[in-house]
């Protein structure tokens, strides 16, 4: 079938629309891990954009000690609806196993992208408005916190200047590089 005028703002749309409650519930689903204060505004925000589905799945899908299972089901089916509907829109088949597999290998990656994005951030920050409260920086220290407390344990502060941002940056790149490729890889072998 392919591109033709009207799919491309289709999937634009779609991916767009997906994406961005996708990323909603991924966001809700780390701070809990994470335990996060949910009487932040951010927090609520998520928490009552992503309470209808979850509401209904927590009926069938119960949670598995501090991990929110059915946050996580929701999530890769929501990837897996996207990822569904986008290539139908484009004209490609594929199976169920490979679909899956592109969906988790989205997933990581996009989860990999926001301790990126959160890390910077922080960084940021950390340099431009020190020791002042926000609700943006209170977020971003629960997400990174517990990242940057193991490389704390391996690279302790210089001379009064914290490295592990750093080398937070350069690990998830890196784990970016080796774990995406091979997955990517297998999807294609299974589609």
């Amino acid at each position: 079938m392919g591109s033709t005028y009207m799919t491309d703002p289709i999937i634009f749309l779609i991916d767009t629309l997906f994406s961005l409650y996708i990323l909603a519930v991924l966001l809700r689903f780390l701070l809990q891990w994470c335990g996060a204060d949910f009487y932040n505004p951010i927090s609520q925000f998520l928490v009552k954009v992503t309470h209808p589905p979850l509401k209904i799945l927590r009926r069938f899908v119960p949670s598995i000690g501090k991990i929110d299972t059915s946050s996580l089901v929701l999530v890769l089916t929501l990837q897996m609806l996207s990822d569904f509907s986008i290539l139908l829109l484009k004209g490609v088949t594929i199976n169920i196993g490979a679909l899956t597999i592109l969906s988790i290998t989205q997933l990581i990656s996009l989860l990999i992208n926001v301790l990126v994005f959160a890390v910077f951030a922080r960084a940021l920050l950390s340099w431009v408005n020190p020791g002042t409260f926000n609700a943006a920086a209170s977020i971003l220290e629960t997400l990174t916190e517990p990242l940057l407390d193991i490389i704390r344990k391996f690279i302790p502060s210089l001379g009064g200047i914290d490295l592990s941002p750093l080398a937070a940056l350069l690990l998830l790149q890196l784990a970016k590089m080796v774990i995406l490729p091979p997955l990517h890889e297998l999807a294609g072998l299974i589609g």
